[in-house]
Parts: C-alpha cells; structure tokens; sequence
C-alpha cells in the first residue's frame, strides 16, 4: 500500500522569499571542495529541505516494504493478475475523485495540519492491515478497502506535499529539489523490497511463517509514520492566510481555466498521464514475472524491484546534476521513447539477469522522465495557484497509475503479462513520437 509522504507546512507569498537562506551542510562536504558535488547537493543547503527529505525518505521505505508484502500476499490470496490491478486501481481512485478538491485546500489552509492528518490516517490502515495478517484472518477485501482509505489520505495530503518543495529552496534550485525528493522515493524502492526480502528470510530462519513475517512488513510500515510526523513537526515554514477566499467551487473553476489556457501545462500533463498509465504495468507486474516467467520466489522478487529502483536513483542523480538545463522538454521526449523500448525488451526477456539489467536500465529512464515534467510543472506554475495547479498535475499523473493497473491487469488475464508490457511499450514510444514529430504543444521547446 504504497504511500506519498508529505511532510510540509505552507507556501508563501513568493517561493523566493520562503526558501530559507542556505548552510553549511558540514565539514566533510566543504572539505571536498568539488564543484560538480556543490552543484548535485545545493538543495541540501537548505535546512528544511534537509529535514523534509530524511522523514520522507524513511517513511517511503517503509511504504516500499508494505507494498513489496502486499502485491505478493494479493497474488498469494487470489492468484490474479487482476486484482493486482484492482488492488492498485482502489488506491489511486480516490485521488481522482479528491485531488482537485485537496489542491483548493492546499492553497487556502494550515497544510500542517492537514499533512498531519493524512500521516494518521495512513499509518491506522498499515496497523490494521498487519494485525488482519497476524490474526490470519486476512481476506482481499479487507486489503481492497484499506488501500482506498489510504487514497483517500493522499488525495488531501498530496497536493499540499507537491506545494512544499518550491517554498523550501530558491527557484534556481527547484529542479535539484525535484529530482532530490525522487531520489529518496528511489532509495526506497531498493532498500523497501531488499527489508521485505529480509524480513521473509528472517522469519523463516526463526521458524515463523511467512504470515507472521507479512504482519511484521505492515507494521515497520507504521512506525515509519512517526518519522514523517516529527520531521512535519520540525520544519519552520509558517502558514500565511491568503489575502482572500473564495467558495471552493469558485477557487477550483480558476484552478482549471489558468492549467487549460497555459498549452504546456496541459501537453505536461498529458504526457504524464499517459506515461504513467502505460508505464507502470512493469513495476505492477513484477510479482507475476517473478512467479510465471522466471519461477522463483519473494527473493527474486525483492532483487527485481531493487534493481529497478537502483535506476531511478541514478537516473534521478542525473537531473540533479544537471539542474536546470536547455531543452528539457526535448530530453523528455527522447527518454520516454527509450523506455518504452526497454518495455518491449523487458516483456520479451525469459533471462534473469536480462531482465534485471533491463529493469535498472527502464528505472533510469523513467525517473528522468517525471522528474523533468515535474520540475516543468513546477516552474510554470504561479506561487499563489501551485497547489491547484499541482492537484491537477498529480490528478492526470496519479490517475494514469490507477487506470493503467486496471486496463493492464485485465488484458494481461486474457493475452498474459510479458505481452500487455510489449504492447504498453509500443504506445509509449508513439505517444513520444507524436510530440517529437507531430505537434509539440510547447513540449519539445520547454
């Protein structure tokens, strides 16, 4: 049950002015005296930015390990590839039907505390699950509806989170932030899978079950909520009223007409969404590859997600160095239609360490991709209207997971997994295509 973990307060009057001056971020740094080093860690120069990206790297490890168990008990429960896709259908939904409403109030009100509810809410569902588990009374429904719950709490908590980033560092700095805030997302997604491995290999030395072993998975989840709540505690970004309010339908209206008059925000979002809603098919259906294509247990399983998640961190350490740079939008474009043939090579591979070269190579290549549009995004949007103009980014971007899980998972039940990836694949670099030779939308030039 993967979680995006927010650790905020509020967005101020202008994104320069709320970004604390930087620090020093210590003698070892100074010491090495590298320019190139200076320029990849100058987000860390900021003492929030600091705190935010250690609660939220800790908890996303912790979202990692519960989503590792809880992808493989769902395929343990049902043997489906579709209620994989149902399963993480039910998570995503409620951010389509939230967000838009979640992003008004990230521009409006304290997100302290609205942060600080959605980090409860998220970690009373991790607890209850891990004690449905131990229990053993565990049935798929219990794990369907708590995965629409934590949607709920990320629908509110998400807009407010994307919000954070440019009130913590100067704008020069943003797409460093950006990728920095991926990064840890993608430390987890090596270290979260590596803990669940771990953790069955554990309880098995000890002579637990793998039950057991799931219920410890859900509950390391929790506790890792306690960081997230500390760090959300310690910032020192001030919640400033807006000079007026209007009704929320009002707010919402304004929200939409800046994003569909702006082309470039609306081709970013497009292309976000169709990138997630092909794209994420691979990491879905790791767990039946695993099983199906390569006949081997939650071990492999684990390596397989490490390997992808080691990707996205280099990918992602090289848009932090590259900052921000010329022809983004055209890097982009080029990627993504990389990707989408690593898809097809990924989908044709019946070799293991193939495949795991191919997944190192597909998480790169993905990183680069969200984080570009995101920092994109980003830039465009005005201080005073980021929070609705990021809860419709994450509506397209968040929505295309969902939806692809559901459409992909039903197609892989009839045609088989390695094939719906090849075709997923296939479109992805069409959709590239389109941009990079059709009609750009201010893509290619941004």
């Amino acid at each position: 049950m993967a979680k995006t973990v927010q650790a905020e307060a509020t967005v101020q009057p202008q994104a320069e002015a709320t970004a604390q001056p930087p620090d020093a971020i210590g003698p070892p740094v100074v010491m090495l005296g590298s320019k190139a080093l200076r320029r990849m860690l100058s987000a860390f120069t900021y003492r929030d930015f600091r705190v935010q990206w250690f609660g939220a790297c800790t908890s996303s490890i912790g979202s990692w390990t519960q989503s590792s168990a809880q992808n493989w008990m769902v395929l343990s429960l049902t043997g489906s590839a579709f209620f994989l896709g149902l399963d993480a259908f039910l998570q995503q939904l409620p951010i389509m039907l939230f967000t838009l409403i979640g992003g008004v109030l990230a521009d409006r009100r304290d997100r302290r505390r609205t942060l600080l509810s959605s980090q409860y809410l998220q970690m009373t569902t991790a607890v209850a699950l891990g004690l449905l588990v131990y229990w053993d009374v565990v049935q798929i429904w219990h794990i369907l509806l708590l995965s629409f719950i934590t949607g709920v709490a990320q629908s509110f908590g998400g807009p407010a989170y994307q919000a954070l980033i440019p009130s913590l560092v100067d704008k020069k700095d943003l797409p460093n932030a950006v990728a920095f805030n991926s990064i840890q997302i993608n430390i987890a997604r090596v270290l979260g899978p590596l803990v669940f491995g771990g953790t069955i290999a554990a309880f098995a030395r000890w002579g637990f079950s793998d039950v057991r072993a799931m219920a410890a998975c859900f509950f390391l989840n929790a506790v890792s909520f306690l960081v997230v709540i500390y760090t959300l505690m310690s910032l020192h970004v001030k919640h400033i009223p807006p000079a007026s309010v209007q009704r929320m339908g009002d707010e919402m209206r304004i929200g939409l007409s800046y994003v569909r008059n702006n082309s470039g925000l609306v081709a970013l979002t497009v292309l976000a969404a169709a990138t997630t809603f092909l794209g994420f098919a691979v990491i879905t259906f790791l767990s039946i590859f695993t099983q199906v294509v390569f006949h081997e247990g939650p071990a492999t399983y684990s390596h397989l997600l490490a390997f992808s998640g080691a990707g996205s961190i280099v990918g992602a350490l090289g848009v932090a160095w590259l900052g921000k740079f010329k022809r983004m939008g055209l890097t982009t474009l080029v990627v993504q239609a990389i990707y989408g043939l690593l898809m097809v090579a990924f989908g044709l591979s019946h070799v293991l360490w193939v495949s795991e070269v191919l997944l190192f190579l597909t998480g790169a290549a993905l990183m680069i991709v969200f984080s570009t549009i995101t920092s994109l995004v980003q830039l465009m949007a005005p201080n005073e209207m980021r929070g609705r103009v990021m809860s419709i980014y994450m509506l397209a971007f968040r929505g295309g997971m969902p939806l692809g899980s559901l459409v992909s998972g039903y197609f892989a039940t009839v045609f088989g997994a390695p094939l719906v990836i090849q075709i997923n694949g296939v479109l992805l670099v069409l959709v590239a295509a389109y941009f990079l030779f059709v009609r750009s939308h201010g893509v290619r030039e941004a």
